[in-house]
């Protein structure tokens, strides 16, 4: 029997992938000003902000917001200035008070939260890295990383194992005596993550927490934060400006226009699908090699479990799909390699077994790899890439698919 295998996992295709929500908005709105009740209404009937500023001297800041965040996501909050995104993130941990609307963490309202159960929160669940490094200069690097848990009143040696360890997480431990003056921009900033980090929060807010930086030590950043999100699995809430920063790191992207959400999704559904215009214009000029993957363009294998089977019985399989060659796999999916029609002709008339056929030199590639690193790897073998998780075969990508997937998502782009 010749099978067929998708990209989807094996915990997707038995339906049991579950999926926490850990921070849930709804219908968020901030107005700024006096005449926040006529300005309220002017929101309601869809008036336009520069008419809402004109008449009522009030300014909207987010309008009717609404999303849930996954537990353990790194979800990005992306626009452009006066956008509205900076707005949104302080309203999530209640730096700016809502004028309506609704903030649950765990499927508690914050926005009716008392002042002291409100702080409670702040130090328990969610905390906040700023643009600017905020670093105490007369302090050491540890004695900063400690200063949210000395606050809190926590014992000396306990913070102080607890701040090493956000150091050690963040590549830090060898610098913690040093000053912040002592170091570079980028290793300012991961102190400021690792301070973050050491009060153990549920929830890190970022705000334009990479864009002061080098575009070096920039991309450096980012790829740290990928690293330690996988470390430590917390859920992270990034704001930027930079497309390419929020498809590079965002499991999802919320893009953001005169304080509404336009549009939620990964970056390869922000890319082929865009909601509007605004979002279209967006993504336009975006390198799409750099942010598809091997998931999102491979094609379903056309694979065999050759184990027991004559070169006859693959040969009426490859003739039925009007084939060249088949993946050979075993009982358990795994991949074994590849066998090209020919020499399963040439077995036939050698009584062969098409196990001993099996050709191994296949390029094995992640489903999470880049399509730029595809055209690395890409040779001239006859065999097409095998994505593989755990070497059970997911699919495959043949020379021409890349190509294909480049240009079916330029085309929708325009």
């Amino acid at each position: 029997m010749l099978l067929f295998y998708s990209h989807f996992s094996e915990n997707e295709q038995k339906g049991v992938l579950e999926v926490l929500t850990k921070l849930k908005v709804e219908n968020l709105t901030k107005v700024f000003g006096k005449r926040t009740k006529q300005a309220l209404e002017m929101v309601k009937n869809n008036e336009p902000k520069t008419k809402i500023l004109e008449q009522t001297g009030a300014t909207v800041g987010v309008n009717n917001v609404s999303l849930d965040i996954n537990e353990n996501e790194l979800f990005v909050i992306m626009g452009l200035s006066g956008s509205g995104k900076s707005t949104l993130i302080r309203l999530l941990n209640r730096l700016i008070e809502p004028t309506t609307g609704a903030i649950y963490i765990d499927g508690e309202n914050i926005a009716e939260l008392d002042k002291e159960d409100l702080r409670e929160v702040r130090r328990s669940k969610i905390n906040m890295v700023f643009q600017n490094f905020a670093l105490f200069p007369h302090r050491t690097l540890l004695e900063n990383t400690e200063f949210g848990l000395e606050v809190r009143g926590m014992d000396k040696d306990e913070r102080r194992k607890r701040a090493e360890q956000a150091l050690e997480n963040s590549g830090l431990l060898s610098f913690k005596d040093q000053y912040p003056h002592q170091l570079s921009g980028g290793m300012q900033q991961r102190v400021g993550l690792a301070r973050a980090l050491a009060n153990d929060p549920e929830i890190l807010l970022m705000d334009e927490a990479f864009s002061a930086l080098d575009p070096l030590i920039r991309r450096e950043m980012q790829d740290e934060l990928i690293e330690l999100q996988n470390t430590v699995r917390k859920t992270i809430i990034f704001i930027t400006h930079d497309l390419n920063e929020a498809l590079r790191i965002g499991d999802r992207i919320a893009i953001m226009k005169d304080g509404e959400v336009v549009q939620i999704g990964t970056g390869e559904e922000i890319l082929t699908n865009p909601a509007n215009d605004y979002v279209r214009d967006f993504v336009e000029e975006v390198d799409r090699s750099k942010v598809l993957t091997a998931a999102n363009i491979m094609i379903p294998a056309i694979a065999s479990v050759v184990e027991n089977k004559g070169p006859n019985v693959i040969l009426n399989e490859i003739r039925h799909e009007k084939t060249s060659l088949v993946m050979a796999i075993n009982k358990k999916r795994e991949l074994l390699g590849y066998i090209p029609a020919d020499t399963l002709v040439d077995a036939r008339r050698n009584n062969t077994s098409p196990m001993e056929l099996i050709d191994t030199n296949v390029t094995r590639v992640a489903p999470d790899t880049l399509v730029a690193e595809l055209f690395e790897v890409m040779n001239d073998s006859l065999a097409p890439i095998a994505v593989v998780e755990n070497n059970r075969l997911l699919g495959i990508i043949r020379r021409g698919t890349i190509i294909d997937a480049l240009a079916k998502t330029s085309e929708v782009s325009k």
